[in-house]
């Protein structure tokens, strides 16, 4: 699948517009691309994300041969792994032409063998990443939210932002899904809740990380299938990620959220990640998007060293 060229690539890294023709480790897409709850919501500054990041990362770009004190040495190390940037799909204001061109991107990924890294969007695209498993399945979906997504519909939408992990939990090749960061409320009702749990997802709270520490959410993170993570940016804590619409005190520090990554890309299969929920325009210094870029480094220099071995 074609998709735009980025002005800025991820990392200063090489561009492969075609997703059928990469050939690397690692490979970025962009889905700027949402689902609203009406006509009002059909943009949203979501769609600004992916290059924002892009420019965010540009400078640690140009020092990836220096070392890294979170990996203990470059960002690829001692590895043969690689990393290129396909750029952004396509936007149009088709909403379901917009989500089949999602599933289908990342699919052609994943038969090309890379880990894809999505930057979104907003918090529709999991559930269209998830998809593109179907054929490469059993996996397993960590995710990083503040909120539980497991409502079936809103306002007769039952692919929006509220709704990805109920979706992902209807895919019958996905085992376990391990939900972090929970806090607060949002559109979750009690039966929502219910039926998570009814489903088996394991909810982990931010006060559980908090009081108990990573291991809450480690000791979940088992190597009997591949993991595919969401981060819903919200799920940190607003101090190191306040670009979001919906910002919540207490949330998970950058210290737990790249520990939690490090342990599940070091001892497990990470299958691929996405960032969703990250409206620059609310950003304040850029805070949010090097917090992204930091962790995205982390979980490839991890990932790299691992598949090494």
């Amino acid at each position: 699948m074609l998709c735009d060229s980025p002005k800025v690539p991820f990392l200063a890294q090489g561009i492969e517009p075609d997703t059928d023709k990469v050939c690397a480790t690692f490979a970025v897409l962009g889905a700027p691309y949402g689902v609203p709850y009406g006509p009002a919501l059909l943009h949203c500054d979501a769609s600004n994300a992916p290059d924002r990041v892009r420019e965010r990362s540009f400078r640690y770009g140009r020092q990836i041969t220096h070392y890294d004190f979170d990996l203990q040495g470059t960002l690829f190390g001692d590895t043969d792994a690689t990393c290129v940037d396909c750029g952004n799909l396509p936007g149009t204001l088709d909403v379901a032409r917009n989500a089949a061109a999602v599933t289908a991107a990342v699919a052609s990924l994943l038969e090309r063998g890379a880990i894809p890294i999505v930057l979104g969007g907003d918090d529709s695209i999991p559930a269209l990443c998830v998809r593109s498993f179907a054929e490469h399945g059993p996996v397993n979906v960590l995710q990083f939210d503040a909120h539980l997504d497991f409502r079936d519909e809103i306002n007769g939408e039952r692919h929006g932002y509220s709704s990805p992990i109920r979706r992902i939990r209807e895919m019958p090749f996905v085992n376990r899904i391990v939900q972090v960061g929970l806090r607060g409320s949002g559109s979750a009702r009690a039966s929502d809740v219910d039926d998570a749990l009814r489903s088996g997802n394991v909810l982990v709270p931010a006060d559980v990380v908090h009081d108990e520490g990573i291991a809450a959410v480690t000791r979940h993170l088992t190597d009997d299938a591949p993991w595919f993570v969401t981060v819903d940016i919200d799920g940190l804590d607003p101090a190191i990620a306040p670009g979001v619409v919906a910002p919540l005190p207490g949330g998970l520090s950058f210290h737990q959220t790249r520990g939690i990554l490090r342990h599940l890309c070091a001892h497990a299969r990470l299958a691929g990640i996405d960032i969703v929920e990250y409206h620059p325009a609310l950003d304040v210094r850029e805070m949010t998007a090097l917090t992204i870029v930091r962790l995205l480094t982390n979980v490839i220099g991890t990932s790299a060293r691992r598949l090494a071995q």
